[in-house]
């Protein structure tokens, strides 16, 4: 039983605001590649709601993106 919960504390841990950890990623590089788009697309599916945290942080991406700041490319190879 307490493994179990552990292991359960462990995932949201893990998955913690990873969506905005991936803009993050984006936002240094200035770039949103399609492999950052679809770890985001991936974490949405597997959790099945966002949090504020991450809603801010894609708010964020998408007013970048629209500045012309943030490119969308291909692939970074």
């Amino acid at each position: 039983m307490i493994s179990a919960i552990l292991q359960l504390d462990y995932y949201s841990m893990r998955t913690q605001y990873a969506i905005r950890k991936l803009v993050e990623k984006a936002l240094d590089i200035k770039k949103l590649t399609p492999e950052i788009e679809n770890e985001i697309n991936s974490e949405l599916t597997e959790l099945g709601y966002i949090s504020d945290v991450d809603y801010e942080a894609l708010e964020l991406l998408m007013a970048e993106m629209d500045a012309g700041r943030i490119q969308l490319v291909p692939s970074l190879f």
